[in-house]
């Protein structure tokens, strides 16, 4: 008899965004005590993922949002805002 072959479990926290800078962002995010980094391309919407569990805490200019996932934000001068 065969055993079902275990597969590991990959967690991400992903967003939709519509940056309004004219640069492109790189934050940093903890996510369940690990370090990553999130980018968000400049002047337009796109989507991101972090590769934590979720939830994660990401620093901004405007200091720190915590992201679960699904959620759609909208970021204006380096400051993150839910908006949906």
């Amino acid at each position: 008899m065969l055993g079902a072959a275990a597969s590991p479990a990959f967690a991400s926290v992903y967003v939709k965004y519509y940056n309004k800078d004219s640069t492109k962002h790189v934050f940093d995010a903890t996510c369940s005590g690990s370090k990553y980094k999130v980018e968000f391309n400049a002047s337009t919407t796109g989507a991101a993922t972090i590769q934590g569990s979720s939830p994660c805490v990401v620093k901004h200019a405007g200091g720190e949002i915590t992201l679960k996932g699904d959620e759609k934000i909208e970021i204006k001068d380096g400051v993150i805002k839910i908006v949906g």
